[in-house]
C-alpha cells in the first residue's frame, strides 16, 4: 500500500539525514501550505526531466524524480550553493533512500496531469542537460506575451527584467498599453528559459493580491527594438537613442530600486512583510515622534507592499536639510496610546486622514504612485484660479518655480520646482491646501517633465 511506503520513507529519510548516497530521488521539506505540484516540479526543471512527482501535503514534504542521477546530483549540488525557495520560503532538499518513485495512480492523478503537460514540452532533454535543452519539441518562441491584471501598483520595465531575469537572459523588452491593459513582449536568448518562465510565472501576483501575470508564448520569434527608454529597452544594443531627447538614466535609480523590491516579492502573496516603516535622522526642530529618540519615527502603512513601496522610494530623500534613512520596523503594528496618555502629541491615527489619495482599492490612482520628482502633479484645482496665483502660492512656500503647464480641462497641472527637495517641501505644506469652496488641492510626485 502506498501511503504505508510513504510513511517509511519519511521515517528513514529522518534517520539518515545526512548519509543517503545519490539518487534520482530527491526529498523536499520544509513546503509551505498549500503550494502546489507545478511549483515543486519548477525546481527540478532547470536541471534536467523531471520524471515523477509525490506531494505529501499535510507534512509539508513532497519526492521528486528525476531522468537521471547526474541531473539529481547537479541539482544538491546547485540548491547546496543557493538556498532553494518556494514562495519565499526557504525548503530543503536532500537525497532519499529510494531509487525510484513506485506512486500509486489514483493517489497522484493531479500530480500525473501536470507532470504529462511538463513533459510534452520538455521531452527528448539529454541526460546530461543541466539546462534542460531540449531536442524533441521545442517550445514555440523565446518571446512571451505578458498580460497583468489588477494593476494596482505601477509595473515597470525594469520590475519585469527583474523577475525574468531569474530564468534566464531577457534580451529585449516592449511594454505597451493595449486595450486598458498593460501588457509586455519578452525576449529571452533561448526558448528553454521562455518555458521555464511561463511554467513557474503564469497566473502568480507580482504584489499581494494584484498585478497578476498572464503568460503566453508570442508569435513573434524576435523583437525590433527602436529605443532605449522606459517603454522599451534592447539589453544588446545599449547605443540605441531614448527616441524623446531624454536620457534613459532619468529613473534609473527609482526604477532600479522598485524593481528590487519588486523581484525580491514576485509571486510571494502573503510574503509576511509587516506594513511598519522606521524613518531616522530626521529634523528634530521640525519632526517629533518617538519619545525616547526624537530624530526617528515609525509609520505603519496598510500593507507590506505599500511599506516596501514607500521605503524603496523615500530613503536617502533629504527632508528639511537632512538625509532621511527608511527601514522596515520590527513593529509588526504601531500601538496607539490609550485615551489622555499621549500628552505630547506623538501618535496620530490617519486610518480616516484626508490626506489619502490611495483610498479606494482598485483605483487608477495607484498607477501614479511615483518616486520624490522636482516635478509635481497637482489636482483638484478650483475654477478661476490661473497659473499666477499657483506660481505664487508655490513660491510661497519657500521655493523657486522653474516651470509651469496647465492641462487641457484647468483643473490640473504640473509644476516644476528648482530641486527634488524644495519639491517634497512644498508638497508637504501644499498637499490638502484649501482653495475654499470645498476645494482641497491634491499635490503628487510626477513622473512627467515640463
Amino acid at each position: 500500500n502506498n501511503r504505508s511506503t510513504t510513511a517509511h520513507v519519511i521515517v528513514n529519510d529522518k534517520q539518515r539525514l545526512d548519509e543517503s548516497p545519490p539518487s534520482r530521488v530527491l526529498h523536499i521539506r520544509k513546503l509551505p501550505n498549500e503550494v502546489s505540484e507545478t511549483e515543486v516540479i519548477a525546481l527540478g526543471l532547470p536541471f534536467g526531466k523531471v520524471t515523477n512527482i509525490l506531494m505529501l501535503k499535510g507534512k509539508n514534504q513532497a519526492f521528486l524524480e528525476l531522468g537521471t542521477e547526474e541531473a539529481a546530483i547537479t541539482m544538491v549540488n546547485y540548491y547546496t550553493a543557493v538556498t532553494p525557495q518556494v514562495r519565499n520560503t526557504p525548503v530543503f532538499i536532500q537525497y532519499s533512500n529510494h531509487k525510484e518513485l513506485k506512486t500509486d495512480s489514483a493517489l497522484n492523478q493531479r500530480a500525473q496531469a501536470v507532470l504529462q503537460a511538463v513533459s510534452a514540452v520538455q521531452d527528448g532533454s539529454s541526460p546530461s542537460s543541466h539546462q534542460g535543452v531540449l531536442d524533441g519539441a521545442p517550445p514555440p518562441s523565446p518571446v512571451l506575451r505578458i498580460i497583468i491584471d489588477n494593476m494596482f501598483y505601477p509595473v515597470t520595465l525594469d520590475v519585469l527584467q527583474q523577475i525574468f531575469s531569474k530564468f534566464g537572459t531577457v534580451m529585449k523588452i516592449i511594454t505597451f498599453t493595449k486595450n486598458n491593459q498593460f501588457q509586455a513582449l519578452l525576449q529571452f536568448s533561448d526558448p528553454v528559459n521562455a518555458q521555464q518562465a511561463k511554467l513557474s510565472l503564469d497566473g502568480q501576483n507580482i504584489y499581494n493580491s494584484c498585478c497578476t501575470l498572464r503568460i503566453d508564448f508570442s508569435k513573434l520569434v524576435n523583437l525590433n527594438v527602436k529605443y532605449n527608454n522606459d517603454k522599451s529597452r534592447d539589453y544588446t544594443r545599449p547605443d540605441l537613442p531614448t527616441g524623446d531627447g531624454e536620457s534613459t538614466n532619468k529613473d534609473h535609480s527609482f526604477a532600479a530600486a522598485a524593481a528590487a523590491a519588486a523581484a525580491s516579492r514576485v509571486a510571494l502573496s502573503g510574503s509576511g512583510v509587516s506594513g511598519v516603516l522606521l524613518a531616522s535622522n530626521l529634523n528634530e526642530e521640525r519632526v517629533k515622534i518617538l519619545y525616547n529618540k526624537k530624530d526617528s519615527a515609525l509609520i505603519q502603512l496598510s500593507d507590506g507592499n505599500q511599506a516596501q513601496l514607500a521605503m524603496s522610494h523615500l530613503n536617502g530623500q533629504k527632508v528639511f536639510g537632512k538625509v532621511m534613512r527608511v527601514t522596515l520596523s520590527k513593529h509588526q503594528t504601531v500601538a496607539l496610546p490609550r485615551e489622555g496618555l499621549d500628552d505630547q502629541l506623538l501618535t496620530k491615527d490617519f486610518s480616516g486622514s484626508p490626506l489619502h489619495r490611495f483610498k479606494k482599492p482598485g483605483s487608477k490612482n495607484f498607477q501614479n504612485i511615483f518616486p520624490p520628482s522636482a516635478t509635481l502633479h497637482l489636482s483638484n484645482i478650483r475654477d478661476g484660479v490661473g497659473e499666477d496665483d499657483l506660481r505664487l502660492l508655490f513660491s510661497n512656500s519657500g521655493g523657486t518655480v522653474k516651470a509651469f503647464k496647465f492641462f487641457q480641462d484647468r483643473k490640473m497641472a504640473l509644476i516644476q520646482m528648482s530641486s527634488v527637495e524644495e519639491a517634497i517641501q512644498t508638497l508637504m505644506d501644499l498637499h490638502n491646501y484649501d482653495m475654499g469652496g470645498n476645494h482641497h488641492l491634491k499635490v503628487s510626485f510626477s513622473k512627467s517633465t515640463i
